[in-house]
């Protein structure tokens, strides 16, 4: 019994190394094939007749997609012992857990958890739920692109699933005493420690492989276009910063992320109307409106028009914030978009990305990255346009790794749409420098330099000035 494809030498060496050991973890970034990686070592258990069974285990908007990948590289033999279901599933669903829990008391199966940073949250239903599994599997492997997405935490419940002996602590908070530094008043971690120890500690069990240790991947080009918004618009920018700065608080982080929120969504073409929760009376929240009656007065769906009524044909991804930026762009460019995102059935997703791919008149997939950041092979395409950011660098590096992967054979075109002189340019320069826009705005928060921030998010005198210029 053997894959349909052959293993890259970075693939083997990995096998090679976690074939010796019963639990391991590959850190292997997107599209270096830690799939494939990990059936084949599946399929060396099955061989040697020490599983019978193996759980795949994966977020649920990338099950279609994991199939198909196994599929694509597993013989019949293999595939009548995966059982694939959503980590998501495992918080809610009473039938999946039983039925999984039924299956691993029966049987000699090998536990896969893809995607191993969705139960880094020790407390979590789902985190206890997949660890319980866990106790009846005697072999049992961690996927991810990283180890750590924020700090040291992350490693507790991903190696406490693979086995306790490994970190040496039973109980997350002997964890946390040793290698994490609390603030005391908002419980956040300030820091991690002693993360040599813990690097010895997982080193016999993991294997870490980067693109650019194994790969030859095409260049990755950056550019943007940049617009203005309307006169009306940065007006009603000003009042929302205004109002929303003055509500920080260094103590609530969710104050950071209503600020990033609300000034996205003006920039985005939505009106704010604020209101106080009687259940919260010091924070106001807010409700978002189109601010434009005609979509194409919208300065942003304006300036993405421009760009690609004036460019070459080309299959094009454009990834979205708001479900209603998604409706709005497929309704404008009709037949030759279409749609991947939440509004829709897993199963339509998948059609929809095989019309994308077949059909020579649909040039745009116009989704979000939520759906489609992760376990999508979409290599024929080579460029990708975003509408609209948001500050989180692990999802941005995730969708952009959708074109950019093994089996990629163009230079990779990456445009950002951005309004002058808002949060949006802010967004843009930190992801290429990928840095982590919510880290400079909590330190700037630390030094109480209000002003910093302003001028961050905000540079009206500016603004209006090149205005009067145009």
């Amino acid at each position: 019994m053997k894959l349909k494809n052959e293993l890259l030498e970075h693939q083997k060496n990995a096998v090679a190394k976690l074939r010796k050991v019963k639990v391991g973890a590959l850190f292997m970034e997107q599209g270096t094939g830690k799939t494939i990686t990990a059936l084949e070592l599946c399929r060396i258990r099955i061989e040697k007749g020490t599983v019978d069974k193996i759980i795949w285990l994966c977020p649920c908007s990338a099950k279609n997609n994991i199939k198909l990948e196994i599929l694509k590289q597993c013989p019949s033999e293999l595939l009548s012992r995966i059982v694939i279901c959503g980590i998501e599933t495992l918080s809610s669903s009473i039938k999946a857990n039983t039925y999984l829990l039924e299956l691993v008391k029966h049987h000699k199966c090998f536990l896969v958890v893809d995607e191993g940073l969705l139960i880094k949250n020790h407390k979590a239903i789902r985190t206890n739920n997949i660890l319980r599994l866990g106790d009846y599997c005697t072999y049992k492997l961690i996927l991810n692109g990283t180890p750590i997405s924020r700090n040291a935490a992350d490693l507790y419940s991903q190696f406490l699933l693979l086995d306790w002996r490994i970190l040496g602590y039973r109980s997350y908070w002997s964890f946390e005493a040793n290698h994490l530094e609390v603030d005391e008043r908002t419980k956040r971690v300030v820091r991690s420690l002693n993360l040599n120890y813990l690097s010895e500690k997982i080193d016999p069990y993991t294997v870490k492989i980067t693109k650019s240790d194994c790969l030859d991947l095409p260049d990755k080009n950056y550019s943007c276009k940049n617009f203005f918004l309307t006169r009306e618009q940065m007006w009603h920018y000003e009042e929302v910063a205004d109002k929303l700065l003055f509500e920080l608080d260094e103590l609530e982080p969710a104050t950071i992320y209503r600020l990033f929120s609300g000034l996205q969504a003006v920039a985005s073409g939505k009106q704010l109307t604020f209101f106080k929760d009687k259940n919260n009376k010091k924070n106001s929240h807010f409700k978002a409106t189109e601010f434009f009656e005609n979509p194409l007065d919208n300065p942003r769906t304006k300036c993405l028009i421009n760009m690609i009524d004036t460019e070459n044909d080309d299959k094009t991804i454009i990834f979205c914030n708001y479900t209603s930026e998604i409706t709005t762009l497929c309704s404008i460019l009709g037949t030759k978009a279409i749609r991947f995102d939440g509004t829709i059935s897993q199963k339509a997703r998948f059609e929809n990305i095989n019309i994308f791919k077949n059909n020579p008149n649909v040039l745009y997939l116009i989704a979000n990255r939520s759906c489609a950041g992760y376990s999508l092979n979409l290599q024929f395409c080579h460029k990708i346009i975003y509408f609209s950011n948001n500050w989180d660098l692990a999802t941005r590096l995730q969708s952009e790794d959708r074109v950019h992967r093994i089996g990629q054979t163009e230079d990779i075109q990456i445009v950002d749409l951005y309004a002058e002189y808002t949060l949006d340019n802010r967004i843009a320069d930190c992801l290429h420098r990928k840095e982590s826009l919510a880290d400079r705005f909590k330190n700037l928060l630390k030094e109480s330099d209000r002003e910093s921030i302003k001028n961050l998010v905000l540079s009206p005198n500016r603004y209006f000035k090149d205005l009067e210029d145009l």
